[in-house]
C-alpha cells in the first residue's frame, strides 16, 4: 500500500510521502498515523517516498531489502547491530514498542529526510555496548584534531541541519560548508553525515 501523509485541518501543513508494506502490524502503523492527525490517502510512491516495513528483526530485514530509496524499519528487535546496518544503509529503525503518534511522524521525516541523523539515545547504545569485531581500542581511536570552523559545522549537523542550514546560522556559503563536511568526514573516516556524527560522539567531540 502506498499512502500520502497529509496533516489534518487545524494541524501544520505537511506532506510525508509513505509506503506501507504488506506485513504483519502493518494496520497498526496505518492506525497509529490516523491517531496523530495526519490523513492517509492513496498516493502513487512519488519520489522521496519512505518505504515502512514492519519486521521482527531490523538486522536481518536490512540485509534482506534492497536499498531503494528512503527506509523507515518499525521492529521488535534493534540490537547494535542493526543500528549498525541502518547507520550503513541510511535508514531509520523504530522499536514497535516505542511506536507513538510523535515518534513515527519524527521517524518518517528523519527517513526522508536529504541527511538523516541518529538520536542521542541510539547513539548512546551503539557506542556503549562493546566494540565492532576488529575496531581499534580506546588508545589507539584517538580523537582527530579538528579546527574551530570544523567543530561549528559538525556540531549542527549532529543538530540535524543541512548545508543550506549551516550556511545561513554560520553566514557563509553553501559551497564553503560543503567542503568543510567532507574535511570533517575525512578527519573522522567516515562514510557519511550519520556516521560522522556516531565517530564525533564516541571521540567525545560533541
Amino acid at each position: 500500500m502506498t499512502a500520502t501523509l497529509t496533516a489534518a485541518p487545524g494541524a501544520t501543513a505537511t506532506t510525508l510521502p509513505l509506503r506501507i508494506l504488506p506485513s504483519r502490524g502493518a494496520d497498526r502503523v496505518r492506525a497509529v498515523a490516523h491517531r496523530a492527525g495526519l490523513d492517509c490517502a492513496i498516493g502513487h510512491g512519488q519520489p522521496g517516498t519512505v518505504t515502512v516495513l514492519v519486521t521482527d528483526d531490523a538486522e536481518r530485514a536490512l540485509r534482506r531489502t534492497p536499498s531503494s530509496g528512503p527506509l523507515l524499519l518499525v521492529c521488535d528487535t534493534v540490537g547494535r547491530a542493526g543500528l549498525l546496518e541502518a547507520l550503513r544503509t541510511g535508514a531509520v529503525a523504530l522499536r514497535r514498542a516505542d511506536l507513538t503518534e510523535e515518534s513515527l511522524t519524527a521517524a518518517v521525516r528523519r527517513a526522508g529526510a536529504p541527511h538523516p541523523s541518529i538520536p542521542y539515545p541510539e547513539l548512546s547504545h551503539l557506542l556503549t555496548t562493546g566494540s565492532e569485531p576488529g575496531s581499534r581500542t580506546p588508545h589507539e581511536d584517538r580523537p582527530p584534531a579538528l579546527t574551530s570552523r570544523q567543530m561549528s559545522v559538525l556540531r549542527l549537523m549532529a543538530e540535524g541541519h543541512g548545508n543550506a542550514g549551516i550556511a545561513q546560522l554560520l553566514h557563509c556559503s553553501e559551497h564553503t560548508v560543503k567542503n568543510v563536511v567532507y574535511e570533517v568526514m575525512a578527519r573522522l573516516g567516515a562514510r557519511n553525515r550519520a556516521h560522522a556524527v556516531a565517530r564525533a560522539v564516541r571521540h567525545g567531540l560533541i
